[in-house]
């Protein structure tokens, strides 16, 4: 198992380098064929509204995109030209309200998928559910990269979130090719206070048996929770374990169920401070 095609999003010109830089980091580990996607914004028409948009202002709005593109596509390819493996430039019209539409055809015919981090002060109208989107469609392992910070390695010490789910089995079935290049796969579990979670301590000890037949060396860490989010004792534990990478299942509960109650998803997606690969 192997990502021999890696698809990088680059959203806007002001992550591109640092996107660039992580794909091609990462292309270049697994010898894949690397992908950089833009889409182009399209203007939004809402239903009812009979005010016409000018061609002035059409015309404008257009070049302001292709400008934007052209620059992205300069960033990408100063960051991938010199390599040794293919890289593929793509820049497609996202047709729609929404640019994950667009990303997730591609997505889904890629072995890892790498997306920024939500930026409220840089991204687009169209990009603001752009990560849940694509975790949610694409059928892929997504990897969310910090929007502060430079990750010039990805995988060599992991920190797994186990949670004896499908979503958490997926999540740790697709970070395999990370896990056997890296130095470290630390399996974390989490019981409530006062409970062994019998079944929890087993499933876990299981996956890392699963991991060791894949040729991957894992230990076992288990914490009792002591009233912190969830997704708070992940983060408080990839840094006391120095993790550059934290493997998590992704959406197990509905939207409504995240709006209300929380989860530890939305939690890791705001708060991350390493790379997290997603799975659901």
């Amino acid at each position: 198992m192997n990502y021999k095609t890696v698809l990088v999003c680059l959203t806007n010109p002001h992550n591109a380098k640092r996107m660039s830089k992580i794909g091609a980091n990462l292309a270049r580990k697994f010898g894949s064929h690397l992908v950089g996607l833009h889409t182009l914004q399209s203007i939004d028409v809402y239903p009812g509204i009979t005010v016409p948009v000018s061609s002035e202002f059409e015309e404008n709005f257009t070049k302001d995109q292709l400008d934007q593109a052209h620059q992205i596509e300069n960033i990408f390819r100063e960051n991938t030209d010199c390599e040794d493996f293919v890289s593929e430039w793509r820049c497609v019209e996202a047709g729609s309200v929404d640019a994950a539409d667009r990303i997730i055809e591609h997505a889904r015919c890629a072995d890892l998928i790498v997306v920024p981090q939500a930026d409220k002060q840089h991204d687009r109208p169209d990009q603001t559910t752009l990560q849940r989107d694509i975790i949610e469609a694409a059928g892929r392992p997504v990897l969310v990269i910090p929007k502060y910070g430079e990750f010039d390695k990805i995988g060599d010490n992991i920190l797994v979130g186990w949670s004896a789910t499908k979503e958490a089995s997926r999540s740790v079935h697709d970070a395999i090719p990370f896990m056997q290049t890296g130095n470290k796969t630390n399996v974390f579990w989490i019981s409530k206070l006062n409970s062994q979670e019998t079944y929890l301590a087993h499933s876990a000890n299981e996956i890392a048996t699963a991991l060791d037949r894949n040729g991957v060396k894992v230990n076992v860490i288990h914490r009792v929770n002591t009233g912190l989010p969830i997704g708070d004792e992940i983060l408080n534990e990839a840094a006391d374990t120095g993790a550059d990478l934290i493997v998590s299942g992704a959406y197990g509960h509905s939207r409504i169920y995240d709006f209300m109650v929380g989860a530890t998803t939305p939690h890791l997606m705001k708060h991350m401070t390493v790379p997290v690969l997603f799975s659901c």
